[in-house]
């Protein structure tokens, strides 16, 4: 299914030509860093330098692959196999680059404090010296909501002036706020300017957990908890408009001073209950009347702490690691979460380019069709 391209057959980093702006886009495979890429090569603005851990790059099916593989053969954009963990790949993939999209970043299912710690927080830190080095001009780094929840208290319009809480739900979050400080603090540094976008919960086309759950539950819809708790969810493209923002801001004298070494929340602007959204995303793949199943929380709990023992038990005997429930999943689905725009929209000229239901109906109609294109290909 799709092709396959890499660099040049020596196995060296295809050298920017001369009068081409280039960016780069490390995790440049990712879910959001796709959409990311499609968006900067559509711009024209761009030529993109595409890095992932993989030694080349291999297209699947969707629209933002298409425009990839366009560029890929006209020379718009190159694929750079370089791990954040290792400095001098970084240096070789940073080589001749103005801007860099910082994306990478560990699974964050993965509740691993060892591998969070080496890939957010070390990886960032050679993304800054690779930066520096190479002398490009901004670093923009996507950050997470994820950074200022303690898992414990709720946050309603939360803005950016919220502190760093003392602890987190999982590795994930303390990681990323780590790194967010060390991006933060690099700006000015060797001409270097940076910013920080925190996202909200993201979905959309090539969405690869929130629509395959539902998927999966077929017309059993569950709820967790009293079901009252709201999320601020953001479709891919607005987390993507967020980025160009953030870079733009920073290319002229004024957006530095004000947007240098700072961070802003992205969402939809449209906070709503979590469950009501994922009950109408739901019915967008085509279940209706969907029958409802309510686990109290205290219930929920004990099963998610039960499921995370057995997977450190039965993990070497194959069992697949919990994505949803976990004791950290778990307040993350129950917990209230929404945040403010205001600052991202004033200092950034962000506005949302997709609302919430029109993104929830691009999302499942991509979803639906590419199922259906691999169960094709499967059969045939």
């Amino acid at each position: 299914m799709g092709s396959l391209r890499d660099g040049d057959s020596n196995g060296s980093v295809p050298r920017p030509a001369e009068n081409k702006r280039w960016c780069a886009v490390t995790g440049g495979r990712g879910f959001m860093a796709r959409h990311l890429v499609a968006a900067l090569l559509r711009s024209g603005e761009w030529h993109v330098r595409v890095t992932d851990l993989a030694p080349d790059v291999v297209l699947g099916l969707g629209d933002t692959e298409d425009v990839l593989d366009d560029a890929l053969r006209d020379g718009r954009a190159v694929y750079a196999s370089a791990d954040v963990c290792n400095l001098d790949q970084l240096i070789e993939a940073f080589e001749g680059v103005e801007v860099v999209f910082h994306t990478a970043a560990a699974d964050p299912s993965k509740n691993n404090l060892q591998l969070h710690y080496k890939v957010n927080v070390e990886g960032t830190k050679n993304v800054i010296d690779a930066c520096m080095t190479c002398k490009v001009k901004r670093l923009i780094h996507t950050s997470s909501i994820a950074v200022v929840f303690d898992g414990v208290h709720g946050l309603l319009d939360a803005n950016e002036s919220l502190p760093y809480p003392d602890q987190f739900p999982d590795a994930y979050g303390q990681t990323k706020a780590e790194a967010e400080k060390l991006v933060m603090k690099a700006n000015g540094i060797n001409d270097l300017l940076t910013c920080c976008i925190r996202p909200g919960s993201i979905f959309g086309p090539g969405d690869i957990v929130i629509l395959p759950t539902l998927d999966q539950c077929g017309k059993t819809h569950f709820i967790f908890g009293d079901g009252k708790n709201c999320d601020d969810f953001v479709y891919v493209e607005n987390v993507v408009h967020g980025h160009i923002c953030a870079e733009k801001a920073l290319s002229t004298m004024e957006g530095a001073k004000i947007s240098g070494g700072k961070a802003y929340f992205i969402t939809n602007t449209e906070p709503m209950n979590m469950w009501d959204f994922l009950y109408l995303l739901h019915e967008e793949l085509g279940y209706k009347r969907l029958f409802k199943i309510r686990i109290p929380l205290l219930v929920i709990k004990a099963v998610s702490y039960l499921v995370e023992w057995g997977y450190k038990v039965l993990h070497h005997y194959g069992m697949c690691q919990p994505q949803v429930l976990t004791p950290a999943r778990i307040k993350y689905l129950t917990i209230h979460r929404t945040f403010s725009c205001n600052k991202a929209a004033e200092e950034l000229g962000y506005k949302p380019i997709v609302t919430l239901m029109d993104g929830m109906k691009l999302a499942a109609k991509s979803y639906i069709r590419l199922r259906n294109d691999t169960i094709y290909l499967r059969e045939t």
